[in-house]
């Protein structure tokens, strides 16, 4: 079964749209291409983090305060 693209409106920065623009052209690709693969990075970035905090449900939640004295402790502060 062939992927049918969606057409969709998106307002960029115009400095930001200067560098995608100049970016496809250095690497040969279409504007298109490079915003789909940005952001499928993001949703994966995205369902990467959602998989690290299922993993850590079951952690004891500490406060900001007793975090800080931790790292004070630890001399990383």
């Amino acid at each position: 079964m062939a992927v049918h693209a969606k057409r969709y409106t998106v307002y960029l920065d115009p400095d930001l749209h200067k560098a995608l623009r100049l970016k496809a052209a250095e690497t040969s690709r279409s504007v298109s291409d490079l915003v789909n693969e940005a952001v499928g990075e993001s949703l994966a970035e995205d369902a990467e983090d959602l998989g690290a905090f299922e993993e850590r449900v079951s952690e004891p939640l500490i406060s900001y305060d007793e975090m800080v004295k931790r790292l004070k402790k630890d001399g990383r502060i």
